[in-house]
């Protein structure tokens, strides 16, 4: 008797859910039916499945949401996995963003079981392009910062598809719903552009991560810390241990004390010397390898050849093939032959080389700054630091009227003396 009540019970919902997708005025009577009826689809989960090929999810999107998250909650077998994956796809593919917005949490929570099961499946690839829709489906705009972003990052590293993962990278992220969030998708966002040689985004994304606020040291933190020392030497040839001052306490005190290997690597490329460093480097290969960054210390050895090369290029016009051998250790003429052909090719150098007598001759920077290209790309710069420069007025403007701001800010007031403001910093604990 119980079990024929439910299954009217659920039936009712599929046909209200049919009924009352049309209108806004509809679908928002649907959200608080749903609403109610979230405990009795939960308690009926398995035998939920059927019901969706009687929804559209193109005009259910809504009710199809409710259903599929309730039937998709328990444990799932690997047998059932790929199903269950081919149907959240569909779904999102085709799913109206006005109608799953009513729903964050529930859309999310179905989005993250799809990363669980292609996890499952060992097919990360099969969720990248589904978590990639889901995310601008979810978003109120490009700013937005929401709880995929990570997800979706994660599953392009895993699948190797770091192309895909660019385009969220670029956004300018100005608003964030968790700060863990901000701290997976800056992780994971350098590590992809560590993979496509991005070095430079690489350095902006776990700079972010490293002098994010933070009230303990987390995990996140640190390995980004870790990586941000090792890109810093790739990029620059130098690593500084002193961060910015608007870092927080925690991080300037505590980071260096968990990443010492890492300092120590930073030291001894400083001093420009290829076999120490190798040296080095061999002796903590357990460490760095456990750390998953024994390809990236390498790629800091390397760049150490590079950095040599470099230098040779402000005090020499020419100098043979074998002389740079020589001076920056290589093992012959032909590989500093291939180091200084890949450096031109990436613009690190500009020099030409003579195959006959293998001379190089080192050339100034022919770059005049005044071509078509060069006036666009600087025009272009111009217009994204003026936006940024708006947005952020929008933002003081906005923090200036919120009350908590207004409190805290009443709070510290007493503590100045009004002729003390223009010499005396502001900080409040917001």
């Amino acid at each position: 008797m119980e079990s024929s009540s439910s299954s009217s019970s659920f039936e009712a919902v599929v046909t209200q859910i049919q009924g009352l997708s049309s209108s806004a005025g509809d679908i928002s009577r649907l959200h608080s039916i749903l609403k109610q009826a979230d405990d009795s689809l939960h308690a009926e989960s398995a035998r939920l499945l059927p019901a969706l090929d009687q929804l559209d999810p193109s005009n259910h999107s809504l009710g199809f949401l409710y259903i599929l998250e309730a039937c998709s909650s328990g444990s799932v077998s690997k047998e059932r996995a790929s199903a269950l994956v081919l149907t959240i796809s569909r779904f999102i593919s085709s799913c109206v963003a006005e109608q799953i917005r009513l729903a964050p949490e529930k859309f999310i929570s179905v989005c993250k079981r799809l990363k669980d099961q292609v996890l499952l499946l060992e097919a990360p690839m099969r969720g990248v392009a589904p978590l990639l829709t889901a995310i601008r489906k979810l978003q109120t705009s490009s700013e937005h910062l929401t709880t995929l972003h990570p997800e979706f990052l994660l599953l392009c590293l895993l699948a190797k598809c770091y192309k895909t993962g660019l385009p969220v990278l670029h956004d300018d992220i100005s608003e964030v719903d968790q700060p863990r969030d901000l701290y997976l998708y800056c992780y994971y966002g350098g590590m992809i552009c560590i993979g496509q040689k991005h070095f430079r985004k690489a350095l902006e994304l776990l700079h972010n991560v490293v002098t994010a606020p933070m009230s303990t040291v987390n995990a996140i933190a640190v390995e980004a810390y870790k990586k941000y020392i090792l890109v810093s030497l790739i990029l620059h040839g130098q690593f500084s241990t002193s961060l910015p001052k608007y870092t927080s306490s925690v991080a300037q005190r505590n980071l260096k004390n968990f990443c010492q290997p890492y300092i120590e690597l930073a030291n001894s490329y400083g001093t420009g010397k290829i076999t120490e460093l190798e040296t080095f480097v061999q002796t903590n290969r357990e460490k760095f390898e456990s750390d998953n960054n024994l390809g990236l210390v390498k790629q800091v050895v390397s760049s150490m050849y590079k950095r040599n090369i470099q230098r040779l290029t402000q005090t020499y016009l020419t100098l043979s093939l074998q002389d740079i051998a020589n001076i920056v250790q290589l093992n012959s003429a032909k590989e500093a032959e291939m180091h200084v052909l890949q450096m031109i090719q990436d613009g690190e150098i500009f020099a030409t080389i003579n195959q006959k007598d293998g001379m190089v001759r080192f050339l100034e920077d022919p770059e005049q700054y005044k071509t078509c290209e060069m006036i666009e790309h600087i025009d272009s710069s111009i217009q994204r630091i003026m936006a940024l420069s708006r947005k952020l007025t929008a933002m003081d403007e906005q923090i200036s009227c919120d009350p908590l701001y207004l409190a805290k800010a009443g709070r510290e007031r007493p503590r100045f003396d009004l002729d003390d403001y223009d010499s005396v910093p502001q900080k409040f604990n917001i």
